[in-house]
Parts: C-alpha cells; structure tokens; sequence
C-alpha cells in the first residue's frame, strides 16, 4: 500500500500556463488551457488575461460547457460581506485517467480526474529483471485494477491510461525500441497494451513524464524552457521547449544517459561503452563501491541497500566512498553543462530516487558546472532539486493521458465558427 504525500496532491489548477500571446493556438483552446491552470476563474478575469471581449468569452465557454469540458462553479467573494463570485473550472468528473510507471523494481500508478487531482495511488513490487511483454502487460493489468479497485471505478469508467518505461521509446508510435524491463526490442508497446486493457494507452520514456509532472503540477508550469535529469536506475533527460515536450524528430532525443563522456569507456546497461549513465546511475555507483571498498558490499542482496551503506560511509567520512560520490558529481556536472551548452535552460531540475545522495550534487561538485559552460559572462541557470518520491513518474503518465485527451477535445471539428478557433492575436507593435 502506498502511503501518500500532501506534495503529491496538485495545487488548485494544473497543466502548463502559457502566456497570452505565445504560440499560435486556437482561441477555444486557449480559454480551456487557461481555465484548467487557473482552477477555477471567473469570466470577467479570464476576458481580461486572454485580452478578448466578454461575448467571445461567454460564447467559448458555453461551448465548453456544453460539451461538459468545463462546469460553473463558485468561487470565494473578494469582500467579507460579498456574494460568492461565479467562476469557471475543468468539470473533474469528465475524464478520469491512469497514470503508471513500470521500472525494474516496482509498478506504481495514480488515477486523476480530468481537473488533475489524485484519486487514489497503488504500488506494486516486482521481481528485478527483464520480463516478457506478455508478463508486463499482466503487471500492467493487475496493477491498473488494484489501482481502479481502490478509487472504486472500474477500468471502463476510464478515458486512458499513461504508461511510462525507462528506455528508447517512440511516443508518436507507442514502440518500444529498448528497455531495460522488458526482454526484446521493439515492442508495439501502446498497440498490445490497448488490446489488452480495451482503453486508449499513451507510452513515453519515463524521464519525459517526469518532465510531464513537472509541467503540469511543478516548478515547470510557468516556464517555456527547461530541463529535468532524472537519476535513479539509469540517468535520463526530459526538455521542454516552448512549454511542450521536445522528442525531437524521431521522438527519442534527450538521451543524456547514452551521451558519451569517455571513448572505450565502462560499459552501459544499453550495451555500449562511455556512456554518462555509465559513471552516474546507480549500478555505476555500486560497481565502484564494490571494487573499491571491503568485499561484504559484494554479498548485499540489492544495488539500494549496497548505496545506502555506500552513503553511510560517506557520511561516517570514508575517503573512498566520498571520492566514489565526488566522481560521479564531476561526470554529472559535466552532463549538467553539456545542457546548458545546448540548450539555454531557464531551470534544470534534478530529480528522481538518488538525489537524496546529496553528494552527487553537492557544491563543491556542481561549482564546476560553469567552468564547463561556454564563457558568456552571464551566469549558469539554477539548478533545482525536486524529491516528489515514487508517484512522481505515475503523476506524468496520468499528464500524458490528460494531455492525449485535450488535444483530442481541442482538435477544430467540423461546423466550429472561426471565433472559436482563430489563432490568437499578434502582440500590438511597440
């Protein structure tokens, strides 16, 4: 049973806010977007930040409304002895969703309604290792009734289920190029889940949820540009661009991990040599604690165990596990500026299970990140760490399927009037 947090439940409103004038989208979409990200607003506000008339807004959100996309609600007058304001928000009962993230130790997963807030969440424990597509369909499956089971819906009162694994995946497609869970490659991923679970399923490389949460109900939501590292079983990277995820053109870039820092280097799990993932992710770290250090760190039954007294004798001031940790933080560092160097982030976001091994990314470590920059005098961006804990990963499938869902809602249907889906306006010339 998984035991919940309150920093796991979003905040009042959720999804990206974008600002006014930035991209083309059409109108009806905009109304939406700002409405879900609000939580709940009133007309009035919502003409005033999308600079339209009041008629064009009360048009829009009647169409809304009507297709049960968006509800009245109330919202708390501004005055003591005021009357309740009317307000807009997502109707939560529209769409419900299933978030899950398969990884080489457990399952877990969250149902959400369509307003983003956390129904119910389950974890499950598994056997460590590759497994067949057919077990991890059946993983998939138990795990989505248990899950269904507690929030007390059956699985046909859902609209989709997210599904995220680690590895190379196409998330255009749903195919599974490589993953560590699963023991072959290429995988129609997405076309075997749907055919199993009769639900829509939308499948991404798990750091790039970690990077759906983080712009649907974390630091990222206002943000157009930023990064999010992930270090736990292997080292990933999710980039937002434009307050979208970047795949790039075949929908598997940003594969920080399989960088390669080192020609002839150590082995990576993904079969070649010098990768990043190679001398930061965590069988990185335990394949130097067990050279390094005393023989019983070769008979611990598990890579989390073997870390966490790794770190203990960090801690206790071991010279050799500190200069273990201190490595890994300049090879990580040097991910960090590669980044920087590429993209021009506002923020980097670390984040995932072995960013409670502070030192990995303790100061003395991440101060040579701007000696690896390009010089341009201005500062390095901020490096923020982020320990949402296990959900985390469950959370950015659950935004994948609820972003899958309103692009589908949002899409120009035939006989829409050209108010409701013309572009938004051009800034007014300075």
């Amino acid at each position: 049973m998984q035991t919940l947090s309150s920093d796991l439940q979003p905040a009042l409103g959720c999804g990206p806010i974008i600002p006014r004038f930035e991209g083309q989208r059409p109108l009806r979409q905009q109304v939406f977007e700002r409405i879900r990200a609000a939580g709940r607003i009133p007309r009035a506000e919502l003409a005033r930040e999308l600079g339209i008339s009041p008629a064009s807004v009360t048009a829009l959100t009647a169409d809304l409304i009507a297709t049960g996309m968006i509800e009245e609600t109330t919202r708390e007058a501004d005055g003591a002895r005021g009357r309740p304001r009317v307000a807009l928000a997502v109707r939560p009962d529209a769409h419900l969703v299933v978030g899950i993230k398969l990884s080489v130790h457990k399952h877990t997963a969250v149902l959400v309604d369509f307003a983003g807030r956390l129904i119910a969440a389950e974890t499950l424990p598994r056997t460590p290792g590759a497994m067949t597509p057919g077990a991890l369909l059946d993983a998939t499956a138990r795990l989505l009734d248990v899950v269904c089971a507690k929030a007390g819906v059956g699985a046909t009162d859902l609209s989709a289920v997210g599904l995220g694994v680690p590895g190379f995946v196409d998330a255009q497609t749903g195919t599974v190029f490589w993953s560590p869970v699963l023991d072959r490659r290429n995988i129609a991923l997405a076309q075997e889940a749907e055919r199993r679970l009769g639900l829509p399923v939308h499948v991404d490389n798990d750091a790039n949820l970690v990077t759906m949460a983080e712009l649907w109900f974390g630091a990222g939501r206002a943000l157009s540009h930023f990064a999010v590292v992930t270090i736990e079983h292997g080292l990933g990277m999710g980039y937002v661009l434009n307050h979208r995820i970047h795949r790039g053109f075949r929908g598997v870039g940003m594969e920080l991990g399989h960088t390669k820092v080192q020609l002839d280097g150590a082995l990576c799990r993904c079969g070649q040599r010098g990768c990043l993932e190679a001398y930061v992710a965590d069988y990185a770290l335990a394949r130097e604690a067990a050279a390094a250090l005393d023989g019983t760190y070769q008979d611990m039954r598990s890579v989390g165990e073997m870390l966490k007294c790794l770190h203990d004798q960090a801690e206790a001031g071991n010279a050799a596990a500190r200069s273990i940790f201190l490595r890994a933080g300049r090879y990580l560092a040097l991910g960090l500026s590669n980044i920087v160097n590429l993209f021009d982030p506002e923020l980097i976001i670390l984040s995932g299970e072995r960013v409670r091994y502070d030192y990995l990314y303790a100061n003395e470590t991440l101060a040579e990140m701007p000696e690896f920059c390009v010089a341009t005098g201005r500062p390095a961006p901020k490096v923020q760490i982020q320990a949402w804990g296990d959900l985390l990963w469950a959370h950015g499938a659950a935004a994948l399927a609820l972003s899958a869902i309103s692009e589908t809602l949002m899409s120009p249907r035939t006989g829409d009037s050209a108010s409701s889906v013309a572009p938004c306006a051009a800034p007014p010339m300075a």
